[in-house]
Protein backbone atom coordinates (compact mmCIF):
# COMPACT_ATOMS: atom_id res chain seq x y z
CA UNK A 1 0.00 0.00 0.00
CA UNK A 2 2.40 2.17 0.96
CA UNK A 3 4.67 2.02 -2.64
CA UNK A 4 1.39 2.59 -4.01
CA UNK A 5 0.87 5.70 -2.71
CA UNK A 6 4.19 6.65 -2.94
CA UNK A 7 3.85 5.71 -6.97
CA UNK A 8 0.58 7.12 -7.38
CA UNK A 9 1.78 10.71 -5.77
CA UNK A 10 4.94 10.28 -8.36
CA UNK A 11 2.47 10.15 -11.12
CA UNK A 12 0.03 13.06 -10.59
CA UNK A 13 3.11 15.14 -9.89
CA UNK A 14 4.81 14.52 -13.44
CA UNK A 15 0.77 15.17 -14.71
CA UNK A 16 1.31 18.33 -12.93
CA UNK A 17 4.48 19.36 -14.20
CA UNK A 18 3.19 18.27 -17.96
CA UNK A 19 0.31 20.79 -17.50
CA UNK A 20 2.85 23.34 -17.62
CA UNK A 21 0.88 25.58 -15.02
CA UNK A 22 4.72 27.09 -13.67
CA UNK A 23 7.56 25.77 -15.73
CA UNK A 24 10.08 28.43 -14.85
CA UNK A 25 9.93 27.28 -11.16
CA UNK A 26 10.52 23.62 -11.71
CA UNK A 27 14.27 22.48 -11.51
CA UNK A 28 15.26 21.09 -14.65
CA UNK A 29 17.26 18.21 -13.10
CA UNK A 30 16.90 16.14 -9.48
CA UNK A 31 20.12 16.56 -7.63
CA UNK A 32 19.63 12.72 -6.34
CA UNK A 33 18.75 9.47 -8.00
CA UNK A 34 16.47 7.72 -5.55
CA UNK A 35 16.32 4.79 -7.61
CA UNK A 36 18.51 2.11 -7.77
CA UNK A 37 19.55 2.88 -11.31
CA UNK A 38 23.45 3.51 -11.31
CA UNK A 39 24.16 6.92 -11.64
CA UNK A 40 24.32 8.29 -15.68
CA UNK A 41 26.95 10.15 -16.90
CA UNK A 42 25.52 13.88 -16.73
CA UNK A 43 24.12 12.95 -12.94
CA UNK A 44 26.03 15.43 -11.41
CA UNK A 45 24.73 18.73 -9.51
CA UNK A 46 25.32 21.89 -11.74
CA UNK A 47 27.90 24.24 -10.28
CA UNK A 48 28.59 26.12 -13.44
CA UNK A 49 28.09 30.13 -12.59
CA UNK A 50 26.04 31.92 -14.73
CA UNK A 51 28.69 34.05 -16.56
CA UNK A 52 30.61 30.69 -17.29
CA UNK A 53 27.62 29.65 -18.72
CA UNK A 54 27.36 32.75 -20.72
CA UNK A 55 30.67 32.08 -22.00
CA UNK A 56 30.56 29.14 -23.29
CA UNK A 57 27.12 29.37 -25.05
CA UNK A 58 28.52 32.31 -26.60
CA UNK A 59 31.66 30.67 -27.64
CA UNK A 60 29.65 27.95 -28.78
CA UNK A 61 28.15 30.32 -31.10
CA UNK A 62 30.98 32.07 -32.46
CA UNK A 63 32.70 30.85 -35.14
CA UNK A 64 35.18 32.62 -37.93
CA UNK A 65 31.62 32.97 -39.88
CA UNK A 66 32.49 36.19 -38.17
CA UNK A 67 34.86 37.20 -40.81
CA UNK A 68 32.01 37.27 -43.64
CA UNK A 69 30.04 39.57 -42.09
CA UNK A 70 31.11 42.57 -44.04
CA UNK A 71 31.15 40.80 -46.94
CA UNK A 72 27.51 40.16 -46.60
CA UNK A 73 26.44 43.91 -45.47
CA UNK A 74 28.04 45.19 -49.03
CA UNK A 75 25.36 42.51 -50.86
CA UNK A 76 22.53 43.91 -48.24
CA UNK A 77 23.07 47.45 -47.69
CA UNK A 78 23.52 48.38 -43.61
CA UNK A 79 19.76 48.75 -43.17
CA UNK A 80 18.72 45.28 -44.55
CA UNK A 81 21.34 43.20 -42.97
CA UNK A 82 19.91 45.14 -39.44
CA UNK A 83 16.51 43.30 -40.60
CA UNK A 84 18.28 40.19 -41.24
CA UNK A 85 20.21 39.99 -38.03
CA UNK A 86 17.47 41.15 -36.06
CA UNK A 87 15.18 38.49 -36.92
CA UNK A 88 17.92 35.89 -37.05
CA UNK A 89 18.42 36.70 -33.56
CA UNK A 90 14.93 37.01 -31.93
CA UNK A 91 14.38 33.44 -34.37
CA UNK A 92 17.23 31.77 -32.79
CA UNK A 93 15.84 32.81 -29.13
CA UNK A 94 12.51 31.41 -30.12
CA UNK A 95 14.07 28.22 -31.16
CA UNK A 96 15.98 28.03 -27.61
CA UNK A 97 12.79 28.47 -26.02
CA UNK A 98 10.96 25.50 -27.75
CA UNK A 99 13.92 23.20 -26.74
CA UNK A 100 13.99 24.17 -23.20
CA UNK A 101 9.97 24.04 -23.16
CA UNK A 102 9.98 20.45 -24.38
CA UNK A 103 12.75 19.58 -22.46
CA UNK A 104 11.20 20.89 -19.32
CA UNK A 105 7.78 19.30 -20.05
CA UNK A 106 8.75 15.48 -19.57
CA UNK A 107 11.90 16.73 -17.60
CA UNK A 108 14.80 15.53 -19.89
CA UNK A 109 18.39 16.53 -19.97
CA UNK A 110 19.71 15.60 -23.73
CA UNK A 111 18.87 16.42 -26.86
CA UNK A 112 19.17 12.90 -28.09
CA UNK A 113 16.86 12.03 -25.53
CA UNK A 114 14.19 14.23 -26.65
CA UNK A 115 14.27 12.64 -30.20
CA UNK A 116 13.92 9.55 -28.47
CA UNK A 117 10.72 11.28 -26.66
CA UNK A 118 9.11 12.69 -29.87
CA UNK A 119 9.64 9.88 -32.49
CA UNK A 120 11.13 6.48 -30.84
CA UNK A 121 14.41 5.03 -31.22
CA UNK A 122 14.87 6.11 -35.04
CA UNK A 123 14.50 9.74 -33.39
CA UNK A 124 16.95 9.75 -31.04
CA UNK A 125 19.68 8.39 -33.80
CA UNK A 126 18.68 10.81 -36.18
CA UNK A 127 19.24 13.89 -33.69
CA UNK A 128 22.62 12.43 -32.95
CA UNK A 129 23.81 12.09 -35.76
CA UNK A 130 22.53 15.54 -36.67
CA UNK A 131 24.27 17.27 -33.66
CA UNK A 132 27.84 14.89 -35.08
CA UNK A 133 27.18 16.20 -38.68
CA UNK A 134 26.91 19.95 -37.68
CA UNK A 135 29.61 20.20 -35.07
CA UNK A 136 32.35 18.29 -36.89
CA UNK A 137 31.12 19.82 -40.52
CA UNK A 138 29.45 22.75 -39.89
CA UNK A 139 31.58 24.37 -37.17
CA UNK A 140 34.63 22.64 -37.23
CA UNK A 141 35.40 23.40 -40.96
CA UNK A 142 35.98 26.78 -40.15
CA UNK A 143 38.91 25.78 -38.24
CA UNK A 144 40.68 22.90 -39.98
CA UNK A 145 40.01 24.35 -43.28
CA UNK A 146 40.55 28.09 -43.15
CA UNK A 147 43.58 29.95 -44.13
CA UNK A 148 44.12 30.90 -40.89
CA UNK A 149 46.43 27.56 -40.25
CA UNK A 150 47.80 28.02 -43.59
CA UNK A 151 49.45 31.48 -42.09
CA UNK A 152 50.37 30.35 -38.89
CA UNK A 153 54.12 29.19 -40.35
CA UNK A 154 54.32 32.95 -40.95
CA UNK A 155 53.66 34.21 -37.76
CA UNK A 156 56.17 31.33 -35.66
CA UNK A 157 59.08 33.21 -39.04
CA UNK A 158 58.42 36.39 -37.47
CA UNK A 159 57.69 36.16 -33.95
CA UNK A 160 60.42 33.15 -33.62
CA UNK A 161 62.76 33.87 -36.74
CA UNK A 162 63.25 30.13 -36.24
CA UNK A 163 61.00 28.29 -38.33
CA UNK A 164 62.05 24.76 -39.00
CA UNK A 165 61.09 23.04 -42.66
CA UNK A 166 58.33 20.86 -41.10
CA UNK A 167 56.41 23.44 -39.39
CA UNK A 168 55.71 25.10 -43.38
CA UNK A 169 53.69 21.91 -43.36
CA UNK A 170 50.05 22.94 -42.42
CA UNK A 171 48.70 19.49 -42.02
CA UNK A 172 51.61 19.35 -39.42
CA UNK A 173 50.21 22.30 -37.43
CA UNK A 174 46.48 21.23 -37.23
CA UNK A 175 48.60 17.67 -36.07
CA UNK A 176 50.64 19.44 -33.24
CA UNK A 177 47.55 21.65 -31.82
CA UNK A 178 45.02 18.99 -31.70
CA UNK A 179 47.61 17.25 -28.80
CA UNK A 180 49.02 20.26 -27.04
CA UNK A 181 46.09 22.72 -27.29
CA UNK A 182 42.35 20.84 -27.78
CA UNK A 183 42.98 17.24 -26.72
CA UNK A 184 44.22 18.34 -22.82
CA UNK A 185 40.68 20.62 -23.12
CA UNK A 186 38.49 18.05 -24.81
CA UNK A 187 39.31 15.76 -21.82
CA UNK A 188 37.72 17.80 -19.51
CA UNK A 189 34.52 16.21 -17.85
CA UNK A 190 32.36 19.16 -17.22
CA UNK A 191 31.67 21.23 -19.78
CA UNK A 192 31.81 24.11 -17.18
CA UNK A 193 35.50 24.23 -16.75
CA UNK A 194 36.02 25.52 -20.05
CA UNK A 195 34.32 28.82 -19.50
CA UNK A 196 37.74 30.14 -18.77
CA UNK A 197 39.03 29.35 -22.09
CA UNK A 198 36.14 30.36 -23.43
CA UNK A 199 36.23 33.71 -21.76
CA UNK A 200 39.98 33.98 -22.97
CA UNK A 201 38.28 32.76 -26.49
CA UNK A 202 35.96 35.70 -26.56
CA UNK A 203 38.65 38.26 -25.32
CA UNK A 204 40.94 37.30 -28.53
CA UNK A 205 37.63 38.32 -30.61
CA UNK A 206 36.93 41.36 -28.79
CA UNK A 207 40.52 42.44 -29.67
CA UNK A 208 39.92 41.36 -33.17
CA UNK A 209 36.43 43.95 -33.27
CA UNK A 210 38.57 46.75 -31.45
CA UNK A 211 41.44 46.57 -34.80
CA UNK A 212 38.51 46.42 -36.56
CA UNK A 213 37.28 50.36 -35.50
CA UNK A 214 40.84 51.28 -35.20
CA UNK A 215 41.67 50.41 -39.03
CA UNK A 216 38.27 51.99 -40.04
CA UNK A 217 39.73 55.68 -39.05
CA UNK A 218 43.52 54.23 -40.24
CA UNK A 219 42.79 53.54 -44.20
CA UNK A 220 41.77 56.13 -46.48
CA UNK A 221 39.50 55.63 -48.82
CA UNK A 222 39.63 55.04 -52.06
CA UNK A 223 42.85 52.80 -51.75
CA UNK A 224 45.10 52.52 -55.12
CA UNK A 225 45.08 48.80 -54.15
CA UNK A 226 41.77 48.36 -55.12
CA UNK A 227 42.23 50.73 -58.29
CA UNK A 228 41.56 47.60 -60.82
CA UNK A 229 38.49 46.41 -58.64
CA UNK A 230 36.57 49.68 -58.77
CA UNK A 231 37.49 50.60 -62.30
CA UNK A 232 35.35 47.05 -63.86
CA UNK A 233 32.35 47.50 -60.99
CA UNK A 234 31.78 51.25 -59.57
CA UNK A 235 32.80 54.13 -60.33
CA UNK A 236 35.23 56.06 -58.43
CA UNK A 237 32.70 58.60 -56.73
CA UNK A 238 30.33 55.92 -55.84
CA UNK A 239 33.27 54.11 -54.44
CA UNK A 240 33.52 55.16 -50.58
CA UNK A 241 29.78 55.66 -50.66
CA UNK A 242 27.93 53.48 -48.11
CA UNK A 243 24.38 51.43 -48.94
CA UNK A 244 21.57 51.01 -46.32
CA UNK A 245 19.83 48.95 -49.24
CA UNK A 246 20.87 46.68 -51.39
CA UNK A 247 19.46 43.82 -54.12
CA UNK A 248 22.18 42.20 -56.05
CA UNK A 249 23.06 38.70 -57.27
CA UNK A 250 25.03 38.12 -53.95
CA UNK A 251 22.89 39.02 -51.81
CA UNK A 252 20.32 35.83 -51.96
CA UNK A 253 23.40 33.78 -50.61
CA UNK A 254 23.85 35.89 -47.41
CA UNK A 255 20.52 35.27 -45.99
CA UNK A 256 21.73 31.52 -44.89
CA UNK A 257 24.98 32.41 -44.16
CA UNK A 258 23.19 35.28 -41.68
CA UNK A 259 20.31 32.33 -40.62
CA UNK A 260 23.14 30.17 -39.10
CA UNK A 261 25.21 32.73 -37.23
CA UNK A 262 23.50 31.67 -33.58
CA UNK A 263 24.15 28.06 -33.91
CA UNK A 264 24.16 26.73 -30.64
CA UNK A 265 21.37 24.41 -29.95
CA UNK A 266 23.40 21.51 -29.06
CA UNK A 267 25.44 22.74 -26.27
CA UNK A 268 22.31 24.40 -24.97
CA UNK A 269 21.15 21.06 -22.67
CA UNK A 270 24.73 20.04 -21.82
CA UNK A 271 25.09 23.95 -20.38
CA UNK A 272 21.58 23.54 -18.86
CA UNK A 273 22.57 20.10 -17.11
CA UNK A 274 25.53 22.02 -15.31
CA UNK A 275 24.52 25.09 -14.24
CA UNK A 276 23.94 26.16 -10.43
CA UNK A 277 20.43 26.27 -10.00
CA UNK A 278 18.57 25.10 -13.10
CA UNK A 279 15.47 26.75 -14.24
CA UNK A 280 14.20 27.32 -17.38
CA UNK A 281 13.93 31.15 -17.11
CA UNK A 282 17.32 31.26 -16.03
CA UNK A 283 18.67 29.38 -18.65
CA UNK A 284 16.60 31.22 -21.30
CA UNK A 285 18.19 34.47 -19.68
CA UNK A 286 21.72 32.92 -20.52
CA UNK A 287 20.75 31.87 -23.95
CA UNK A 288 19.48 35.93 -24.68
CA UNK A 289 22.67 37.33 -23.45
CA UNK A 290 24.99 34.93 -25.22
CA UNK A 291 22.86 35.90 -28.59
CA UNK A 292 22.27 39.80 -27.89
CA UNK A 293 26.48 39.81 -26.73
CA UNK A 294 27.33 37.74 -30.47
CA UNK A 295 24.65 40.13 -32.08
CA UNK A 296 26.13 43.43 -30.96
CA UNK A 297 30.04 41.90 -31.75
CA UNK A 298 28.30 40.79 -35.47
CA UNK A 299 26.76 44.10 -35.91
CA UNK A 300 29.76 46.46 -34.95
CA UNK A 301 32.49 44.19 -36.91
CA UNK A 302 30.10 44.49 -39.62
CA UNK A 303 29.61 47.61 -39.63
CA UNK A 304 33.22 49.30 -39.66
CA UNK A 305 34.77 46.14 -41.75
CA UNK A 306 32.23 47.91 -44.49
CA UNK A 307 32.65 51.13 -43.97
CA UNK A 308 36.51 50.72 -44.50
CA UNK A 309 36.33 49.44 -47.61
CA UNK A 310 32.86 49.40 -48.73
CA UNK A 311 32.08 47.24 -52.39
CA UNK A 312 35.87 46.00 -52.15
CA UNK A 313 34.80 44.19 -48.99
CA UNK A 314 35.74 40.63 -49.95
CA UNK A 315 34.53 37.29 -48.54
CA UNK A 316 37.49 37.12 -45.79
CA UNK A 317 37.99 40.45 -44.06
CA UNK A 318 41.14 39.50 -43.01
CA UNK A 319 42.48 39.00 -46.45
CA UNK A 320 41.23 42.54 -47.49
CA UNK A 321 43.03 44.00 -44.64
CA UNK A 322 46.12 41.98 -46.21
CA UNK A 323 45.59 43.90 -49.74
CA UNK A 324 46.55 46.75 -48.11
CA UNK A 325 49.10 45.93 -46.29
CA UNK A 326 50.75 42.50 -46.03
CA UNK A 327 53.26 42.72 -43.25
CA UNK A 328 50.92 44.94 -40.94
CA UNK A 329 51.95 43.78 -37.74
CA UNK A 330 48.54 44.28 -36.08
CA UNK A 331 46.86 42.44 -38.79
CA UNK A 332 49.25 39.92 -38.16
CA UNK A 333 48.12 39.93 -34.55
CA UNK A 334 44.75 39.81 -35.46
CA UNK A 335 45.02 36.66 -37.19
CA UNK A 336 46.91 34.83 -34.51
CA UNK A 337 43.88 36.39 -31.92
CA UNK A 338 41.16 34.91 -34.37
CA UNK A 339 43.36 31.22 -34.67
CA UNK A 340 43.40 31.17 -31.40
CA UNK A 341 39.88 32.02 -30.50
CA UNK A 342 38.81 29.31 -33.33
CA UNK A 343 41.00 26.81 -31.74
CA UNK A 344 39.86 27.27 -28.17
CA UNK A 345 36.11 26.65 -29.42
CA UNK A 346 36.69 23.78 -30.54
CA UNK A 347 36.94 21.65 -27.30
CA UNK A 348 33.20 23.45 -26.62
CA UNK A 349 31.87 21.69 -29.75
CA UNK A 350 33.51 18.30 -29.79
CA UNK A 351 31.46 18.09 -26.12
CA UNK A 352 28.12 17.94 -27.41
CA UNK A 353 29.31 15.18 -30.06
CA UNK A 354 30.64 13.13 -27.38
CA UNK A 355 27.65 13.21 -25.37
CA UNK A 356 25.36 12.25 -28.18
CA UNK A 357 28.13 9.40 -28.64
CA UNK A 358 27.67 8.13 -25.00
CA UNK A 359 23.94 8.60 -25.54
CA UNK A 360 23.63 6.59 -28.66
CA UNK A 361 25.91 3.75 -27.76
CA UNK A 362 25.83 3.83 -24.08
CA UNK A 363 22.99 5.16 -22.82
CA UNK A 364 22.67 3.03 -20.01
CA UNK A 365 26.49 3.01 -18.60
CA UNK A 366 28.11 5.16 -16.07
CA UNK A 367 30.60 7.45 -16.43
CA UNK A 368 33.97 5.90 -17.25
CA UNK A 369 37.14 7.70 -17.79
CA UNK A 370 38.15 5.21 -20.58
CA UNK A 371 34.66 6.15 -22.47
CA UNK A 372 35.67 9.71 -22.05
CA UNK A 373 39.30 9.90 -23.08
CA UNK A 374 38.49 6.99 -26.02
CA UNK A 375 35.82 8.93 -27.77
CA UNK A 376 37.31 12.26 -27.74
CA UNK A 377 40.76 10.86 -29.28
CA UNK A 378 38.56 8.98 -31.78
CA UNK A 379 36.95 12.27 -32.75
CA UNK A 380 40.17 14.22 -33.16
CA UNK A 381 41.67 11.18 -35.20
CA UNK A 382 38.71 11.39 -37.61
CA UNK A 383 38.89 15.03 -37.79
CA UNK A 384 42.38 15.52 -38.26
CA UNK A 385 42.29 12.47 -40.72
CA UNK A 386 39.60 13.74 -43.05
CA UNK A 387 41.15 16.82 -43.12
CA UNK A 388 44.76 16.08 -44.35
CA UNK A 389 43.25 13.09 -46.38
CA UNK A 390 40.17 14.37 -48.65
CA UNK A 391 41.83 17.27 -50.67
CA UNK A 392 38.05 19.48 -51.11
CA UNK A 393 37.08 19.04 -47.55
CA UNK A 394 35.65 22.22 -47.10
CA UNK A 395 33.10 21.76 -49.85
CA UNK A 396 31.87 18.37 -48.22
CA UNK A 397 31.46 20.27 -45.37
CA UNK A 398 29.74 22.74 -46.81
CA UNK A 399 26.90 20.48 -47.71
CA UNK A 400 26.56 19.29 -43.91
CA UNK A 401 26.31 22.50 -42.40
CA UNK A 402 23.97 23.43 -44.90
CA UNK A 403 21.60 20.08 -44.03
CA UNK A 404 22.34 19.71 -39.83
CA UNK A 405 22.34 23.50 -39.35
CA UNK A 406 18.48 24.22 -40.24
CA UNK A 407 18.20 21.18 -38.91
CA UNK A 408 19.20 22.12 -34.92
CA UNK A 409 17.73 25.77 -35.38
CA UNK A 410 14.12 25.52 -36.95
CA UNK A 411 13.53 21.97 -37.57
CA UNK A 412 13.50 19.59 -34.56
CA UNK A 413 13.16 22.10 -31.93
CA UNK A 414 9.81 22.70 -33.92
CA UNK A 415 8.72 19.45 -34.19
CA UNK A 416 9.86 18.37 -30.61
CA UNK A 417 7.36 20.77 -29.78
CA UNK A 418 4.67 19.86 -31.54
CA UNK A 419 5.31 16.05 -30.80
CA UNK A 420 5.96 16.09 -26.89
CA UNK A 421 3.47 19.10 -26.06
CA UNK A 422 0.63 17.48 -25.66
CA UNK A 423 -1.17 19.95 -23.51
CA UNK A 424 -1.54 22.23 -26.33
CA UNK A 425 -4.05 22.01 -29.40
CA UNK A 426 -2.85 21.35 -33.15
CA UNK A 427 -4.83 24.47 -33.88
CA UNK A 428 -3.25 26.45 -30.81
CA UNK A 429 -0.93 29.46 -31.72
CA UNK A 430 2.14 27.95 -30.24
CA UNK A 431 2.10 24.68 -32.18
CA UNK A 432 0.89 26.60 -35.21
CA UNK A 433 3.99 29.01 -34.54
CA UNK A 434 6.25 26.18 -34.28
CA UNK A 435 4.66 24.69 -37.20
CA UNK A 436 5.78 27.64 -39.33
CA UNK A 437 8.90 27.28 -37.62
CA UNK A 438 10.00 24.36 -38.56
CA UNK A 439 8.64 24.89 -42.01
CA UNK A 440 10.81 28.18 -42.23
CA UNK A 441 13.54 25.36 -41.96
CA UNK A 442 13.37 23.82 -44.88
CA UNK A 443 13.03 26.41 -46.78
CA UNK A 444 16.65 27.77 -45.41
CA UNK A 445 17.84 24.27 -46.32
CA UNK A 446 16.63 23.76 -49.86
CA UNK A 447 18.19 27.49 -50.58
CA UNK A 448 21.30 26.71 -48.84
CA UNK A 449 22.11 23.38 -50.56
CA UNK A 450 20.62 25.43 -53.93
CA UNK A 451 22.90 28.12 -53.92
CA UNK A 452 26.20 25.60 -52.55
CA UNK A 453 24.98 23.17 -56.10
CA UNK A 454 24.98 26.66 -58.48
CA UNK A 455 28.52 27.36 -56.81
CA UNK A 456 29.42 23.78 -57.83
CA UNK A 457 27.92 24.80 -61.18
CA UNK A 458 29.67 28.12 -62.19
CA UNK A 459 32.94 26.52 -60.51
CA UNK A 460 32.41 23.66 -63.11
CA UNK A 461 31.83 25.99 -66.12
CA UNK A 462 34.59 28.56 -65.36
CA UNK A 463 37.20 26.08 -64.87
CA UNK A 464 36.23 24.65 -68.32
CA UNK A 465 35.99 27.73 -69.70
CA UNK A 466 39.72 28.49 -68.67
CA UNK A 467 40.83 25.31 -70.49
Amino acid sequence: MELQKLTNGHHQGFQHLEEGESPEREEFLPHKSDGENPPQFTDFEGKTSFGMSVFNLSNAIMGSGILGLSYAMSNTGIILFLILLTCIAVLSSYSVHLLLRSAGVVGIRAYEQLGKRAFGHPGKILAALVITMHNIGGKLEFWVSSDLISKFPFFLCIFLLTLSEWFLNGNYLIIVVSILIILPLALMRQLGYLGYTSGFSLTCMVFFLISVIYKKFNIPCPFDGFTNHTAENISIDGECEAKYFTINQQTAYTVPILAFAFVCHPEVLPIYTELRNPTKRRMQAIANVSILGMFVMYLLTAIFGYLTFYLNTEAELLHTYSKVDPLDTLILCVRLAVLVAVTLTVPVVLFPIRRALLQLLFPDKPFHWVRHISIALCLLFIVNLLVISVPNIRDIFGIIGATSAPSLIFILPGLFYIRIVSTEPMNSRPKIQAACFTALGFIFMSMSLTFITLDWVYEENRSGGGH
